[in-house]
């Protein structure tokens, strides 16, 4: 009887001290998480205010944040799975396990990283330029692991995956300095042609983004039925593109009308 007072006393303690144990490595590993947390977001802020971060591209600059901040938590991770004890080839079996799990499951999850990690190698567009890609434009405004944000001249915003941003045409309409404005008019056969083609010149000599080099030209570029395509073609500074669009759009036209310049007939459809 004594013997087993004895032996069951022996299995309190040890699970006592079994307890106890297991309770200080949590609570130390609650400590090193509250403590390795603060440190990542002490050296995140950090890494942000060095000089070769801001001299870097914005899209650069967050991709290189994101990868920093996810490594060191996967460090701190670990770290605290092998304080508490689990052996570390368990864990690496685990780690790759799920992996495989995560990948079969997210498949297009990872393919949009793949493309946001494609556009920062390539870097078709960066933040703030405007761009046609996708079906659709608008201003970039964010590029992150996995969507490209938009903001449409409405003021929509629109979110891109960056897999199927890597697999279309990029259009990217403010990246270059220079940018021309084209448009045509048609007007009547009729017409004299020299006449018409110097009332737009004089239009175009009258706006104040037009640039003289390289030079405007006011061309006739087709034909269509009852008359002439006219085209003009005008280099302006992109960040100026649309004042001169708007300007030669308004001016041409009022132009034309003042000098009783006539525009092709239409002709008539009937049905038998």
């Amino acid at each position: 009887m004594e013997a087993s007072i004895n032996n069951v006393g022996k299995l309190v303690d040890k699970i006592s001290d079994g307890a106890m144990d297991i309770g200080l490595k949590l609570v130390l590993a609650i400590v090193i998480y509250i403590v390795g947390s603060f440190i990542i977001k002490k050296l995140i802020k950090a890494l942000g205010k060095l000089k070769s971060m801001k001299s870097i591209d914005t899209t650069a600059a967050g991709y290189i944040t994101t990868f920093v901040k996810a490594a060191l938590y996967v460090v701190l991770a670990v770290s605290i799975i092998a304080l508490l004890g689990v052996p570390m080839s368990s864990v690496i079996a685990a780690i790759a396990s799920v992996g495989v799990a995560i990948g079969l499951a997210l498949q297009g999850a990872l393919s949009n990283i793949a493309g946001g990690i494609m556009l920062l190698i390539f870097r078709p567009f960066s933040v703030g330029d405007y761009i046609v890609a996708g079906g659709e434009e608008g201003v970039v405004r964010n590029i992150s692991l996995v969507y490209t944000v938009l903001t449409t001249l409405d003021n929509r915003r629109i979110s891109i995956p960056n897999g199927n941003l890597m697999n279309s045409t990029i259009c990217n309409a403010t990246v270059e300095e220079l940018r021309r404005v084209d448009l045509n008019f048609d007007i009547a056969g009729s017409e004299d042609s020299d006449k018409v083609l110097k009332i737009m010149s004089d239009v175009v000599e009258k706006t104040e983004w037009a640039l003289d080099n390289p030079a405007p030209q006011v061309l006739i570029t087709a034909g269509v039925p009852g008359g002439l395509t006219y085209t003009v073609r005008v280099w302006v500074k992109t960040s100026e593109y649309w004042d001169e669009y708007g300007a030669l759009m308004k001016k041409i036209p009022a132009a034309l009308n003042e000098a009783g310049i006539a525009r092709p007939s239409t002709p008539i459809s009937v049905s038998r």
